[in-house]
Order: C-alpha cells, then sequence, then structure tokens
C-alpha cells in the first residue's frame, strides 16, 4: 500500500479540535465519525490533511492547488446548507479533475431525489412501493386510487430521517393532507407518499463503480417499541441515542432470510446500484413485506461510515475492520473514471 496524500473535506463546524482524541465520547460525538475517520486514516499510514468546507469554493480550490492530493476523503452532505448541493460539491471537485471518494454528481441527483429515483427503479422493473408525488404547490393531497392506506409520508429530498416520525404513518386522507402540508410548510420540499409496509427492515451496503463488492444483509430491530408505534426509523431513531436505548433498538446481520430470499434481495440492490449510476459506496434500504416479499425503499450515497453503523458494521462482518475499509474507499474513489478521464 503506497502513501497517500489525503485531503479530507468535511463541514467546517465539525472539525474536530487538536485536543479532540484526549475528550470522552460525550464530548465528541457531534464529530465522531469525521475523528475517527481522520485518525484512522493516519493509523494506516496516510498523510492526511482536514478541509473544513463552509460557504465558500476557494479554499477547497486553494488546497487542492496547493497540496495536490491524491485523493479527496468527502464526507460532506450539503453545502450552503442545502442538501441538493451536495451534487455540486462533488461537480466541483471534478471539475477541478481532483478523484474524491464517494458517488459521481448524476448518482448523488438521481438516489438524493426520492420521487426521481422510484421512477427509475419502477421502469426497470426494480420492486419498489407504490407511490405519489404531491409538490410543494399542492393545495390539499389526497391518496390517489391506485394506492390504499397506511401510507408514509417523507421529504422527497432531506436525508438523515427529517421530518419523519411516527405521525409520518397515515390511515386516511385527513391525516395525509395534515402530514403533507406539514412537512410543505416546514421542510419546504416535495413530498412523497409510499404504501406503508410493515414489516422487516434491511440495508444492503455496496462498495465499488464497475465491478461490486456487497456486504451482508443487515437488519435494524426494535425490542422494546410501545404498542401502537410502528417500527420504522424516525429522525428521533437515527438521533437520540436515550431515546434508541429506550425503544431497544439493535442492528445486526439478518438471519433466516433463506438462500433464495437472499440471493434475490442482493441481486435486486445490485440492480438498484447500477440503474442510478451509483459509483463509490453507498447503502440500499428495503423492508419485507408481511409475505416476505423485498421492496426497495431508497438508495443512501455516501453514508455514515461512523464506527457501529450499518456500512462498517457490515464490512467488518464481511472481514474488513475500519482501517480496511477506508482503505477500500479510497482505492474505490481513485479508480473512478469520470467525463474527463474517459478517452
Amino acid at each position: 500500500m503506497r502513501k497517500l496524500r489525503v485531503l479530507v473535506a468535511m463541514h467546517e463546524v465539525l472539525v474536530p479540535p487538536p485536543d479532540a482524541e484526549k475528550l470522552p465520547p460525550a464530548e465528541t460525538w457531534e464529530y465522531q465519525m469525521e475523528l475517527d475517520v481522520v485518525r484512522t486514516l493516519r493509523e494506516i499510514g496516510h498523510d492526511v490533511r482536514v478541509l473544513g468546507v463552509g460557504d465558500e469554493l476557494k479554499p477547497v480550490r486553494d488546497a487542492v492547488a496547493d497540496w495536490k492530493p491524491h485523493v479527496v476523503f468527502n464526507i460532506l452532505t450539503d453545502f450552503h446548507d442545502v442538501v441538493t448541493y451536495e451534487a455540486h460539491f462533488v461537480s466541483y471537485l471534478e471539475l477541478l479533475k481532483q478523484p474524491y471518494t464517494g458517488c459521481n454528481p448524476r448518482g448523488i441527483v438521481l438516489a438524493g431525489d426520492k420521487a426521481l429515483s422510484k421512477q427509475i427503479l419502477a421502469w426497470h422493473r426494480i420492486p419498489c412501493p407504490a407511490f405519489a408525488v404531491f409538490p410543494l404547490r399542492t393545495k390539499k393531497a389526497r391518496l390517489p386510487s391506485r394506492m390504499q392506506f397506511p401510507a408514509i409520508v417523507k421529504s422527497a429530498v432531506q436525508h438523515g430521517s427529517a421530518g419523519i416520525s411516527q405521525a409520518s404513518v397515515v390511515h386516511d386522507d385527513k391525516e395525509l393532507a395534515e402530514r403533507v402540508e406539514f412537512l410543505h410548510r416546514t421542510l419546504q420540499t416535495d413530498v412523497v407518499v409510499e404504501q406503508f409496509l410493515p414489516g422487516r427492515e434491511l440495508t444492503v451496503s455496496i462498495l465499488g463503480n464497475e465491478r461490486l463488492e456487497v456486504l451482508p444483509i443487515w437488519e435494524l430491530w426494535f425490542d422494546k417499541l410501545p404498542e401502537g408505534n410502528e417500527a420504522i426509523a424516525t429522525s428521533r431513531v437515527k438521533w437520540d441515542v436515550a431515546y434508541q436505548e429506550r425503544i431497544g433498538l439493535r442492528t445486526g446481520r439478518a438471519r433466516d432470510l433463506g438462500k433464495e430470499l437472499e440471493e434475490r434481495i442482493l441481486s435486486i440492490c445490485k440492480r438498484t446500484y447500477r440503474a442510478l449510476h451509483l459509483s463509490g459506496y453507498a447503502r440500499i434500504d428495503l423492508r419485507l413485506d408481511t409475505e416476505g416479499r423485498p421492496f426497495v425503499i431508497e438508495a443512501n450515497v455516501n453514508s455514515d461510515l461512523s464506527p457501529g453503523e450499518d456500512f462498517p458494521e457490515s464490512a467488518k462482518a464481511a472481514g474488513l475492520d475500519y482501517g480496511a475499509l477506508l482503505q477500500r474507499i479510497l482505492n474505490v474513489g481513485i479508480n473512478y473514471k469520470p467525463a474527463w478521464m474517459v478517452e
């Protein structure tokens, strides 16, 4: 393994302080992923610099021009606090002819728009729940006749379970209209309404560009979920550690799927990755309905690399420790061929 110059691009507010490694976990949780990525890249022998990205692109251009990194390890999730600008930041790296880790701009756009991605998956006959889109201009949402309740209401573009709560699962047109109006008002985005599928929640993590490495299927369990609550990954489930403990949240390798179903799930996930033109690495979220049939919910590009999250944990189950995973992500990024490299 050769020593690389790695420029780690992260949000300016999440740059770990110089003494971060001496601080207790309770004080570093907000930037724990950034800290772990930087520390591990150094431990495996790379020359690492941190670039805190704010609202300007000039510091990015200057850092690339002055240091000439072999690769930018990109862990930004938005730019100017706009989620859809995540793709534009990566496009800027391509304009600089700078190799980077993670997904390409087109894949970010396609996967990041839940409405567009579902239309693409449906065209490719990849199973996904029935859905309807309600743009911001919608006056009063009603469920189309081809769908039935219960349904789940989501932002069309936000990440990290933003706007998802137990109230997101609606059971009649009144609840639907109220929830759509709430998301339009609070998040200012278009809304996607999906057929809600009670059942098991799975994730499949994938590495690669043309050749794909599919990691073991992972599952989410709620051991102590209050009666009447749906087993969904709400914003509170995603970010509230105390709440996670209270509801008995666990993740681990999915069990008792059977060989045929497991192979079907992995095939669906690889088809999803390719249909959305993804590269680098991503996590595909699925649900099994009550009959055990898999449906793709969404694809999450540049998924969370915090130790303990699905992607690193499934990599560990496949024999890749954290350092080996980050090295694999670097390799895949360096080997990606953007438009300017194609003859």
